[in-house]
């Protein structure tokens, strides 16, 4: 008898919104320039200037949000900058990664563009670390106002004619950090003058308001940031906040030595996977403090920066941040997004750090050439969950591990679509012990079910040269009982999607 996951598919504890699997792209390394924007004159194919590879592997993965333009570029970046013809654009040097040229030939109307071509939704990052409260409202204005004004003239001027839909809009970044150094009470103070010239123009309420929240643990940010701005806070609330970030990246070591992404060992795996769980005491305790000032939770927890980090691939530039990616990270991209799941009620985006060529990115590139890393397959086989209805789920686990990092073995979350289909979704997080297991539903006769499979080797990962090493394959190692019940066999160091019709 294997162990159970006992589904009630009866009790449905919220929606899992679609945003949850979003994704973030910087002014850093090749995300951007050379990653998803070549140029027009590009010989690598391209539809004004999107690269059309990168492009149609993230609509095959279903990206429904993407944030721009960082990250602590954010707080440095002044959009006239990135606006007008290019060859006049202003050249600067990106201070803050790499030392390299920014050329601003990837402005607001490419990042639109982007978005289009990719059917997602806009998060644009405004500055307040050094920018003004007019230019933030200027760039409101440009973007959105579909009236005569100075700002929407000069968008049609620069040849867009039709206001464009901004879904989401941050009110700078890591505040307490690089955008700023600032205290939680200054810093809350600023959103509260901020946010009000962040008008809706639309008079629909288009555009949802993400105020800065903490870095990890620092509960003191959330605590004094949400105290300033609901202190004399208008009734009329909606509107005013709609979410407040959360930052958090896996690292195994420390700051100063993150570790090799693929020459790691067992314990490395390990601590690196325990230090992905603990998002979710994050989650439980900023939430907590959350509650206190909005217990109806209105306002989403939005995790926009989130993923493993690790030393930089040897020979690389240090400021690109580039990392290889493994099925480590395919389990930490398991983990996280089950946990993001079953805190829908809370937690309403997320976006893993960094979109391409940086970070825990879904698509490497180099020249022409482009690969699919373990964490793509992730978030393809986690896009049913998108929307979906999270259901009442429990995994009888045991607790695995080395040298006291440890984790239970499985890691799941259930969803039912509007189409009345369960898609159920698991890691084995063992190195080397099979789980056998069996799943129950609570009324539910289980009929027919197509599953895939995405495992290999701890360190297993694609290169240019072997691109297809570690992808999402068939999985047919299951049967349904005569009580429609679910038996399987979950080979060690896999993630599992199952579609179950009842």
């Amino acid at each position: 008898m294997g162990a159970k996951l006992l589904i009630n598919e009866n009790k449905k504890l919220g929606r899992i919104n679609e945003e949850i699997y979003g994704h973030f792209s910087e002014h850093l390394g090749r995300c951007i320039y050379e990653g998803l924007f070549v140029g027009e004159n590009s010989e690598i194919p391209n539809v004004n200037g999107m690269r059309c590879d990168v492009v149609e592997a993230l609509k095959d993965m279903k990206i429904p949000v993407l944030r721009w333009p960082g990250g602590c570029f954010a707080d440095e970046y002044h959009w006239k900058d990135g606006i007008g013809p290019k060859d006049t654009r202003k050249r600067m040097i990106n201070t803050h990664w790499g030392g390299v040229l920014e050329d601003n030939s990837f402005g607001t109307h490419e990042f639109m563009e982007l978005c289009e071509q990719l059917g997602c939704k806009a998060y644009v990052n405004g500055n307040v670390g050094s920018g003004t409260v007019q230019e933030m409202s200027e760039w409101i204005e440009y973007m959105t106002f579909d009236g005569v004004s100075p700002m929407a003239d000069l968008r049609r001027k620069n040849g867009r004619e039709e206001p464009w839909k901004v879904d989401y809009f941050g009110i700078g970044n890591e505040n307490w950090g690089c955008g700023g150094n600032m205290t939680p009470e200054y810093y809350g103070n600023l959103y509260r003058r901020y946010q009000t010239y962040v008008r809706d123009y639309s008079g629909k309420g288009n555009t949802s308001k993400i105020c800065c929240g903490a870095n990890v643990d620092d509960y003191h940010w959330t605590e004094k940031v949400m105290e300033t701005a609901f202190d004399h806070t208008p009734e009329h609330f909606h509107g005013f906040m709609d979410g407040l970030s959360l930052h958090y990246y896996t690292i195994p070591e420390v700051w100063e030595k993150k570790g090799s992404a693929t020459d790691f060992t067992s314990e490395d795996w390990y601590r690196t996977l325990s230090k992905a769980y603990r998002i979710q005491e994050l989650i439980k305790k900023h939430g907590d403090i959350m509650d206190k000032y909005d217990p109806e939770k209105k306002i989403g927890m939005m995790i926009d920066e989130w993923g493993c980090w690790f030393d930089v691939e040897p020979g690389t530039n240090p400021g690109f941040l580039y990392q290889q990616n493994t099925m480590r990270d395919a389990l930490v991209a398991c983990i996280s997004l089950n946990i993001f799941n079953k805190n829908c009620d809370r937690v309403k985006m997320a976006n893993i750090a960094q979109l391409v060529n940086v970070l825990q990115s879904v698509i490497l590139t180099e020249g022409a050439k482009m690969l699919l890393t373990p964490t793509y397959y992730v978030f393809r086989m986690y896009k049913y969950h998108q929307n979906a209805q999270l259901l009442e789920s429990f995994a009888e686990t045991a607790q695995i591990g080395a040298n006291g990092y440890n984790v239970p073995d499985i890691s799941e979350s259930v969803s039912m679509d509007e189409s009345g289909n369960i898609h159920i979704t698991l890691g084995n997080l063992s190195l080397d012990t099979v789980k056998e297991m069996e799943i129950e539903f609570s009324e539910k006769k289980a009929k027919q079910v197509t599953a895939s499979i995405l495992t290999g080797q701890m360190n297993a990962h694609n290169t240019f040269e072997n691109p297809e090493t570690v992808k999402e394959q068939p999985f047919i190692d299951f049967t349904v009982t005569v009580n429609g019940t679910i038996k399987l066999v979950v080979p060690p160091c896999s993630v599992i999607h199952m579609k179950v019709k009842a």
